[in-house]
């Protein structure tokens, strides 16, 4: 009898992660890299300060099965109100899933937190997770596929969607939750 080697299971796509160009933290796309990993993606990770154009390029480039944005600098939210319409502006990735998530802002605010969410989804987010952990966006992602499936534990501000898109969700964290 030959030992064959395991197989491993075929992998869940091409996520690639990036911070937004204004952001130098390195240890949140670190730890998004491994839960994604440990979930079955193949993550490209870029980096942080990512210029819009260079992630444009890499996303047309590498055709990603999912596009995760990460900023905890507060400035995700400006940031990514300017990447989103680029991104979606490449018919090649028109209907690729694109989520953003960490500190995006520095306002305290619930209220102005939520409108800032939904003018991302009105951007081209599909998901917005507003200081919010990473186990959001593997709940997320285990919820279904995040390009056809609404998800069901979504709180915070949602925006419909257009003929044939997904329902875009905002998963509004708040400090401290587990």
């Amino acid at each position: 009898m030959v030992n064959e080697p395991a197989r491993l299971p075929a992998p869940r796509g091409t996520v690639i992660i990036s911070s937004v160009a204004s952001d130098a933290h390195t240890w949140n796309l670190v730890l998004l890299q491994l839960l994604l990993e440990e979930m079955g993606y193949h993550v490209i990770n870029l980096g942080p300060c990512v210029p819009d154009a260079l992630l444009v390029e890499e996303c047309v480039l590498r055709r990603p099965t999912m596009v995760v944005i990460s900023s905890i600098n507060g400035h995700g939210y400006a940031d990514g109100l300017r990447l989103a319409p680029r991104l979606r502006a490449r018919p090649e990735l028109a209907a690729t899933p694109i989520v953003i998530g960490g500190k995006l802002g520095v306002v305290e605010d619930a209220t102005e937190r939520d409108r800032q969410s939904a003018l991302l989804l009105e951007a081209g987010f599909d998901a917005v997770f507003a200081d919010a952990h990473a186990t959001d966006l593997c709940r997320y992602l285990r919820s279904g596929d995040p390009a056809v499936e609404p998800v069901g534990q979504s709180t915070g501000t949602s925006v419909g969607p257009s003929a044939g898109q997904s329902v875009p969700r905002t998963v509004a964290g708040t400090p401290g939750r587990p």
